[in-house]
């Protein structure tokens, strides 16, 4: 089987039709979205039509059952074109995880259905204006009334914001790590409407906004898991999803920029020759593509474990780390190659350093991902949720290729097709 970078054949040919769809159908679109900075409703309903939203989610739900090689795939070819259909299409598959590892049987049969068509677009939202990346402080409450939850609280930075059709969101339930817990939010509830959607400077046509619930009632069913169980369910869909979700986005946005740059060397005269004919430009040129190479590896090389049910969260830290830093250091010397013309839109080298610069705090900034990949070091770091949830990470991936290669076990499983168990 052919391998690149840990695709095969079916993934390339994923590409091919998401890149053909990406150079059709959003790059007309980018230029208005940049002067619009409205929240891009069409083409996250059309990217949703496609199953793209669904590539992680089982053929017995109506996925694609790809796994997620594929998902890093999709968002990297939508964020080449544009770092915000690329942030569209990763932030929904946190929505995805939410229901897929914590979902009833109930709960999975109801909604990733409705995910893997397009009829309904998922989010998570966790953090809170006063509380910021400190997941346990924040103050948002669900107070248990009968068969129902009162909900009560603000999220802000919530990908989709404005665009997502229910919500995953964690609120506090009681006292201490184990007093949060997580819930299914429709957005047609009375007591639920989105607040600001956000000022960023870049990723325009992405919603990165408010939410927020005054007195919103949801069913007891629409818990996630158990009652004390949001934490688990943040943490897990940030180290699983969010972070190599983000390091995709950032690996196509990279991409652009070393493409992009190449191409003006040819193009760009100077003393009478392509200025990639300079050895200053051509040593900046490497350089870019070096650190290309190495993110790209990072991030495929994450994806393949997670399909193969791998421990590997330190792995997911470093594709994170790696592809953000690297992809904001390509854009800074694209700017230096490019000089003032770097500063017009043009060129589009201000849109990628604009892009990158939103995709490091998300998940985690770098300083994050450097402190658990110190623990991972010293033999610290705690919970393995890419461990604790591999069941569920690589069972897409065993179900498509017992089907296809029956007599070819998957890497590490045993050939094994895993059941679904529920959770809680």
């Amino acid at each position: 089987m052919a391998m690149d970078y840990f695709t095969d054949d079916r993934h390339e040919n994923l590409r091919t039709e998401v890149r053909d769809f990406a150079e059709k159908e959003v790059r007309p679109q980018v230029a208005r979205m940049e002067a619009e900075r409205k929240a891009e409703f069409e083409l996250a309903r059309e990217i949703a039509r496609r199953g793209w939203i669904g590539v992680t989610i089982p053929r017995e739900f109506g996925g694609l059952g790809l796994g997620h090689v594929a998902k890093t795939v999709i968002v990297e070819e939508l964020a080449r074109v544009s770092g915000a259909v690329g942030a569209i299409a990763q932030a929904s598959q946190l929505g995805v995880a939410k229901v897929l590892h914590y979902g009833s049987q109930a709960q999975r049969r109801t909604w990733l259905p409705k995910f893997a068509t397009g009829e309904c677009l998922p989010t998570i939202a966790v953090t809170e204006p006063e509380s910021g990346g400190h997941v346990l402080g924040m103050a948002g409450t669900a107070v248990r009334d009968g068969d129902e939850y009162v909900l009560n609280g603000r999220k802000w930075f919530v990908g989709n914001s404005h665009i997502g059709d229910v919500h995953g969101v964690i609120l506090r339930t009681g006292q201490g790590s184990r007093g949060l817990s997580a819930f299914l939010v429709e957005t047609d509830r009375a007591g639920f409407r989105t607040g600001s959607p956000g000022s960023q400077s870049g990723l325009h046509g992405f919603s990165f906004g408010e939410i927020v619930l005054e007195d919103c009632r949801v069913p007891a069913g629409n818990r996630l898991g158990r009652e004390g169980q949001g934490l688990d369910v943040a943490y897990s869909s940030s180290t699983l999803y969010g972070r190599i979700n983000l390091a995709a986005v950032a690996l196509g946005i990279h991409t652009a920029i070393v493409e992009d740059t190449a191409r003006f060397t040819e193009e760009r005269v100077l003393y009478g020759q392509p200025i990639n004919q300079l050895p200053n430009i051509t040593l900046k040129l490497g350089e870019m593509q070096s650190r290309l190479m190495t993110a790209r590896l990072a991030v495929y090389h994450a994806s393949h474990l997670l399909d193969h049910g791998r421990a590997c969260d330190a792995e997911l830290m470093n594709a994170k780390l790696i592809n953000t830093e690297y992809a904001l250091d390509s854009a800074r010397n694209a700017m230096e190659i490019h000089a003032a013309r770097g500063l017009q839109t043009e060129f589009g080298i201000e849109r990628y350093l604009r892009d990158a610069t939103h995709v490091y705090p998300p998940a985690g900034t770098s300083d994050v991902q450097r402190l658990r990949l110190g623990q991972v070091a010293s033999g610290t770091y705690g919970k393995q949720w890419s461990a604790e949830l591999s069941d569920l990470t690589s069972w897409a991936w065993s179900e498509l290729n017992q089907r296809e290669n029956p007599a070819e076990p998957p890497g590490g499983r045993g050939g094994q097709v895993l059941p679904m168990p529920l959770a809680g």
